[in-house]
């Protein structure tokens, strides 16, 4: 799906703002987009609604909730279609543009949108209205159950530890594009001594008689490479590469040519770059690389998950101030504008689907008893895979032309044990490299897949671990944690003989506590924690990446093991640096050096 973008033949408005706002049960029923919703609260757009409104009932709802506001379609564009995008609607959305349903998408984390041409005529106000639904079961990715207490009130149960913030927490565009134009344009790049390799693929809407123009600008913008036709390849002599550090791009216009008269124009940043897994090594531009970075989620006070550029710029500014060169999207797509910002400033990112639950031996980050299979009839089915399909699909098809994405990671921390993992995800690992065969495939792994009882690393390209050792396991006793961290990455290296990244290690930590001794939770633990994994990282060769859990603290679900959310991060939720914040930053510059 080809972002929306402003050029010659092109338009957009985003529609970010304050919307009207009303729960489903509220007296706005019903059928809310017939009329104008019936309620004095508007929300803004984009965010989270549950901690923007100081209401308990809002915070807690399940269900349905309905954004609604009017727009003017520019009365130049007559003669367009004119299409309507939700960047991200969490877990399902519906679009009613005045009385009519124009789309329905399940899945909170990728974008979709309609052709609403018929129903928005230029020139004209219209009303949009669109329905928000936080549901998880089982059968949706990530999954959940919804429980009805003693007192009738619903209550969403979920196995994954971050609050399941809900609503728009991200843009709604309205865009105008030709009726000839392009609608989508594949880029798969590669290196070959000193040329930049750029094969193409472009799909339209039209005539097939029209001509296809492909022009590969330099930074500077001077032509560097030209071509004819829906498909082919670029060869850039003495290229200049993207590579991590330096987000060096190129761009891909696109001209699509009726006669002499131009059609439509796309543009698209392109990194020239090569990523290969060569036995236990991450080549990128067949350098070498160690991932040094985080896990990070999209998470802040009072916008929850709503996407914030002055908060994503501070984020990507305290990572360079630490010398962390990557990220993992755990877990689930992140919002596009992070990895725009990424390709621009050479950030490695690990790219996620948002199958993370997908366990029943775990809850809220914690091992729990095991009373059924996960992968079962009755639990996670065919329905949840072919949910969890489109996910990877969707994933794909938005993010595949971003050069610091170089590996897929199509599941967090699911069961791999138990004999129907496999079954489970052979079908899903084909899919995706069927999709994008030229990025590697990982999935992050849990303790108690381990190397001589997993059923599934051997279908990956590099091995991803979230360890432990020393907080939930060996609590505090470091010196058994190292021993027995050494012990399991050895059995995974001379096993396998594939990459191994620690996409997860680290401990609750509350920013000021201070303590002389061994105390969990204090700075110092935390610190004492990350040097000894650090130690035995430096030992085994087979390591080559390093991502700490996690890179601020977020917001879970209420317990009594989660006080305000999880303390794991080396920021605190405001981004105040916690001790372990400038010992990653003596290691991490250190080793850029």
């Amino acid at each position: 799906m080809l972002k929306p973008l402003s050029t010659i033949t092109r338009e957009q408005i985003v529609l970010d703002g304050l919307w009207l706002f009303a729960l489903d049960d509220d007296d706005a029923r019903p059928e809310p987009w017939t009329t104008t919703l019936d309620t004095p609260l508007e929300a803004p757009v984009p965010a989270s609604y549950n901690d923007v409104f100081a209401d308990q009932e809002i915070h807690d709802h399940v269900g349905w909730v309905w954004y609604q506001r009017t727009v003017r379609v520019p009365r130049g564009w007559s003669g367009e279609r004119v299409i309507l995008r939700v960047d991200a609607a969490t877990h399902e959305g519906v679009v009613y543009v005045g009385d009519e349903r124009v789309a329905h998408h399940v899945g909170g984390y990728t974008p979709f949108e309609a052709d609403i041409t018929d129903v928005a005529p230029a020139g004209e106000e219209v009303r949009i209205t669109i329905g928000v639904n936080n549901e998880l079961t089982n059968e949706t990715i990530p999954p959940g159950t919804i429980e009805v207490s003693e007192t009738g009130r619903r209550k969403q149960r979920y196995r994954h530890d971050f609050y399941n913030y809900a609503g728009l927490a991200r843009s709604v565009r309205l865009y105008a594009v030709p009726e000839i134009r392009v609608t989508d344009l594949t880029v798969v790049t590669d290196v070959a001594g000193d040329t930049g390799i750029v094969e193409y693929d472009v799909t339209i809407a039209g005539p097939e008689d029209v001509e296809i123009r492909v022009d590969l600008l330099d930074g500077d913008g001077r032509t560097v490479a030209t071509a004819v036709g829906a498909r082919g390849r670029l060869d850039v002599a003495e290229a200049r590469l993207w590579q991590p550090g330096e987000g060096y791009l190129h761009t891909l216009i696109v001209d699509v040519v009726d006669g002499e008269a131009l059609r439509d124009r796309y543009e698209l940043p392109v990194g020239i770059r090569s990523v290969r897994v060569d036995g236990a090594r991450f080549l990128i531009n067949g350098t070498p690389f160690h991932f040094r970075g985080f896990g990070k989620h999209e998470d802040s006070a009072i916008r929850g998950r709503g996407f914030d550029n002055a908060i994503m710029v501070h984020d990507f500014a305290l990572m360079d101030w630490m010398g962390a060169n990557s990220f993992r999207t755990s877990h689930y797509p992140y919002a596009e504008e992070f990895l725009d910002y990424a390709d621009r400033h050479g950030i490695v990112v690990i790219d996620e689907t948002a199958a993370v639950g997908l366990n029943l031996g775990l809850g809220g980050g914690f091992h729990g008893a095991v009373t059924q299979a996960s992968f079962s009839p009755t639990m996670f089915n065919d329905r949840t895979r072919e949910a969890h399909a489109r996910g990877i699909r969707e994933l794909i098809a938005r993010d595949k032309n971003h050069p610091s994405v170089v590996m897929w990671s199509i599941a967090n921390e699911p069961e791999s044990v138990e004999e129907g993992a496999r079954s489970y995800f052979e079908p899903l690992v084909s899919l995706a490299r069927e999709l994008d065969p030229s990025r590697p495939l990982t999935y992050a792994n849990e303790y108690r897949g381990q190397f001589h009882n997993d059923r599934l690393a051997d279908l990956f390209d590099v091995i991803c671990l979230n360890r432990y050792y020393g907080w939930y396991n060996e609590t505090a006793d470091l010196e058994l944690a190292a021993k027995r961290l050494e012990t399991e990455l050895r059995g995974w290296e001379s096993t396998f003989g594939k990459p191994i990244i620690i996409t997860e290690y680290g401990a609750d930590t509350l920013a000021g506590l201070h303590a002389v001794g061994v105390q969990a939770w204090s700075e110092e633990f935390q610190v004492a924690l990350l040097r000894t994994y650090h130690e035995v990282f430096d030992r085994v060769d087979a390591v080559i990446g390093e991502h700490v859990w996690n890179f601020a603290d977020f917001q879970t679900s209420q317990g009594v093991i989660r006080v305000d959310g999880n303390k794991k991060g080396v920021f605190t939720r405001d981004r105040r640096p916690k001790a372990a914040a400038h010992e990653l930053r003596t290691r991490w510059l250190s080793a850029a050096d």
